[in-house]
């Protein structure tokens, strides 16, 4: 039988600045208590999801997670190999056992635990890890799906590929996600092409500001898609955060050569450095030095969106990198979130970091589908 609807009481563990959790607010879902470590992304978090997160290391304040229908989150996980007894142990290792230990201890009806691709190669004992939590997990009673994600599929404008592990209480509960066109519709955006293009979702921002200017600006122009109407829903007619890094002569220089979806490949060997004719001989590395193609969503951004030699930060049109509100559009972060920071580095961790509130939604919806029938 399905659950009576309701919103659902959830807790978010390694909440960041709340990218996922902005995704469940919208679907519906009653956040109520959250923790994040690093402080800036607690405020930035508190400024735009409504209530402030335990800033404390989780193993610190396991024993006290309040229990919750729906525990969500995405614990930080380098790649590792672990052989041995005591792997709940290993510090590489124990953020996915934090989690599991708390959804172990209050039992909610499902929980959502996001990560990297990276997290596949974990292994224990030559078991995967993912296989090694699936398992934990199944004995528990939960019925286990890992669900290999791309947030084009669901709207966002960036290559970024997720691994997200669901379980849901009772063996005959399986999750599984929406379909691309019954999902664009429940958000409103029917119309929209997908994938979406970089230009779709960047095309009405006004001209970008210098490094620090963070002052608002009117939009250029009228919404021009379908995703940025969304993007600015509830947001007025001006728009924040459209500054740019400091850029050095060379890296200036460089993107004069390099075409909209090219890379390190059109840079001249007369102004290249080592490193990139290195590259240039060796092959790979696609991303670096690249440029947006105005036709095609982003490559991932990272927490190093304000250098051109980490990603394809190089804006399409503009001979510059792109701006913060611009990493926030490529995230799917609406107009009107607005980050805290105490300095440059941590407002880029936060936003390259985060998980794009729209796959959240996306994701959210498909749980609730589960939880609830259509």
């Amino acid at each position: 039988m399905k659950k009576k609807r309701n919103a659902l009481r959830t807790i978010s563990l390694f909440a960041g600045c709340g990218g996922l959790d902005l995704g469940f607010l919208a679907a519906g879902f009653d956040i109520f208590w959250a923790n994040e470590i690093m402080s800036d992304a607690a405020n930035t978090y508190e400024r735009n999801c409504g209530h402030r997160p335990i800033v404390e290391d989780i193993w610190k304040i396991i024993d006290t997670v309040p229990e919750a229908d729906i525990v969500v989150g995405g614990p930080p996980c380098q790649a590792f190999s672990l052989v041995g007894k005591r792997m709940e142990k290993d510090p590489r290792a124990k953020l996915v056992f934090a989690y599991q230990q708390i959804v172990e201890r209050i039992k909610p009806q499902a929980f959502v635990m996001e990560n990297v691709p990276g997290l596949l190669a974990s292994k224990i004992d030559g078991q995967s890890l993912v296989d090694h939590l699936a398992e934990k997990y199944t004995n528990m009673g939960y019925s286990v799906t890992i669900n290999h994600l791309i947030a084009t599929d669901f709207g966002v404008p960036q290559r970024r590929k997720r691994v997200v592990m669901v379980g849901v209480l009772g063996t005959k509960n399986n999750f599984s996600m929406l379909p691309a066109d019954r999902f664009l519709k429940l958000i409103g955006m029917a119309s929209q092409k997908l994938p979406v293009s970089a230009k779709d979702a960047l095309g009405d921002l006004p001209p970008a500001l210098p490094k620090g200017d963070f002052s608002s600006q009117p939009y250029l122009m009228s919404p021009h898609s379908a995703y940025a109407k969304l993007m600015r829903h509830g947001n007025g007619e001006d728009v924040t955060f459209q500054t740019t890094p400091t850029m050095s002569k060379l890296d200036m220089e460089f993107v004069r050569h390099i075409p909209p979806g090219g890379n390190y490949m059109s840079i001249p060997d007369s102004i290249a450095t080592t490193r990139i004719k290195k590259f240039k001989k060796s092959g790979g590395r696609t991303t670096t030095y690249g440029r947006l193609h105005p036709d095609y969503p982003a490559y991932t951004i990272t927490t190093y969106f304000n250098r051109p030699n980490v990603g394809a930060n190089y804006h399409y049109e503009h001979e510059r990198l792109i701006t913060v509100r611009e990493a926030l559009r490529l995230q799917s972060f609406p107009d009107n979130f607005i980050p805290c920071f105490s300095n440059q580095r941590n407002l880029h961790i936060q936003v390259g970091n985060a998980v794009p509130p729209l796959l959240a939604r996306a994701i959210a919806e498909s749980l609730k589908v589960v939880l609830y029938g259509n």
